[in-house]
């Protein structure tokens, strides 16, 4: 798995709206916003203006958890009908190594152009790109719930979000 936040956008907008229940300076935001981050009833609405692109590559079985998260999220993706049958696929094309039997069969059926069996037959540790699009509340909600989770692959998005990220501090308790 890999991750790499791309770009992240909108924390001076973000406490500019957090000002205007205030009626105070922008200036004098950001110690509000420190203590309003981890309340939620709308308390905390403000995140959802502090957007971030992430660059992620995760293998299917974490991509069916991921797309559990459907409010404040965009994803634009590899496209496998498109891109499956260009090239032999390699060790690097999953999350872990497979059988050599496993990866000739996969091959097989690519130089075969045997489409549907190939998508039948892929692993669930096969790497997928997107390019996702969130705000910090959502990565906020997605933190709390997967922080601790059995699949290290969430522990590794926690982690790395957490810590990479320009305002970490809002995204945990």
């Amino acid at each position: 798995m890999h991750i790499e936040i791309i770009e992240e956008a909108g924390v001076d907008s973000a406490l500019k709206g957090l000002s205007l229940s205030y009626n105070a300076m922008e200036g004098d935001m950001r110690h509000v916003a420190l203590k309003l981050y981890d309340k939620d009833g709308g308390h905390n609405k403000f995140l959802e203006s502090m957007v971030m692109w992430i660059n992620i590559n995760a293998p299917r079985y974490w991509w069916q958890q991921f797309d559990t998260y459907r409010i404040g999220v965009t994803k634009q993706s590899e496209s496998t009908m498109h891109t499956i049958l260009k090239k032999p696929l390699c060790k690097d094309n999953f999350e872990d190594d497979l059988p050599k039997e496993t990866m000739d069969r996969l091959n097989s059926l690519i130089s075969e152009k045997k489409f549907d069996q190939l998508k039948n037959e892929l692993p669930e540790g096969f790497l997928q790109r997107r390019i996702v699009c969130t705000n910090y509340k959502t990565l906020r909600n997605i933190i709390a719930q997967r922080k601790n989770h059995k699949i290290v692959q969430w522990r590794q998005f926690c982690d790395m979000i957490t810590h990479t990220c320009k305002h970490g501090r809002f995204l945990i308790d």
